[in-house]
């Protein structure tokens, strides 16, 4: 923890991060309108003390869009990481364990999936698929577990030739036990770091998405639906894009001072473990 706030650029992340999420929890009391309320007088307004952020083509209120927006941005980053996340653990966990002719089959597996554009595929699930939330989390979900397999097996590698898991072992104890139990716990300090910054690439990928017409559709805001709204009256509307635009650079470089900042912190105690 010391190391961690001697960080300053991961400490403000980490501020700004729990202010977005504050937000996406509090919309209804941070957002003074209705994002989908259309107001034909307010077209295209500028930012002032009604609307902060300005209002868009339709009137609505560019601020509560994007704190509302915040909502399915925050909501795809956090499960499609948690689904890379359980899944690259498993699978990991089990071809690092094993070794021999399983790791080997798996772990080619891997490279296979890594073998394939992230983007491109994803674009073309999507493509093929009806374009919905829980569409968009699944897909980036599951072609975006491959780093955190090899973080994992690197690790689980390591830790089954530790005296614990011998003991374990000599013990009786399953398989299953000492994977769940012994070298998941051990080896989930990498994996922590590396879903910090999945989460920002996550929410970077459900924006490009949206931006071209296939992430969330509206009227559900999103802050990549957003962008594309105000692509067409980029030269009369700065608004529409600057703000929306700002919040998605500024979220997805915090989460990757986060990580950078964890990284560093947990890096000790990963040295202390590794020399036991």
């Amino acid at each position: 923890m010391k190391t961690f706030l001697k960080n300053k650029a991961a400490f403000a992340s980490l501020l700004f991060i729990a202010m977005i999420i504050l937000f996406a929890f509090f919309a209804p009391l941070v957002a003074r309108h209705d994002p989908s309320a259309i107001d034909t007088n307010s077209i295209l307004a500028a930012p002032s003390g009604a609307h902060i952020f300005g209002t868009d083509t339709l009137g609505r209120d560019i601020f509560a869009r994007i704190v509302y927006g915040s909502r399915i941005s925050l909501a795809i980053g956090f499960i499609a990481v948690g689904i890379a996340v359980l899944i690259g653990t498993v699978f990991g966990s089990i071809a690092g364990y094993y070794g021999g002719k399983a790791d080997s089959i798996m772990m080619r597996f891997v490279d296979i999936m890594l073998c394939f554009p992230a983007f491109f595929l994803i674009l073309a699930v999507i493509a093929v698929l009806e374009p919905s939330i829980f569409n968009i989390m699944a897909v980036i979900g599951l072609t975006s577990w491959m780093g955190v397999a090899r973080l994992v097996r690197a690790e689980v590698m390591t830790l089954k030739e530790r005296d614990f898991v011998w003991a374990s072992k000599v013990m009786g104890a399953s398989d299953t036990w000492i994977i769940a139990r012994h070298l998941i716990p051990n080896a989930i300090g990498p994996v922590f770091v590396s879903a910090t910054l999945g989460i920002g690439g996550a929410i970077l990928t459900e924006s490009a998405l949206s931006f071209l017409g296939i992430g969330v559709q509206p009227p559900t805001p999103s802050w990549g639906n957003i962008l594309m709204d105000g692509k067409s009256t980029l030269g009369v509307a700065w608004w529409l894009t600057i703000f929306p635009g700002l919040f998605i650079l500024f979220t997805v470089l915090s989460y990757n001072l986060l990580g950078e900042g964890l990284r560093d912190a947990l890096e000790p105690k990963l040295k202390e473990l590794s020399t036991k």
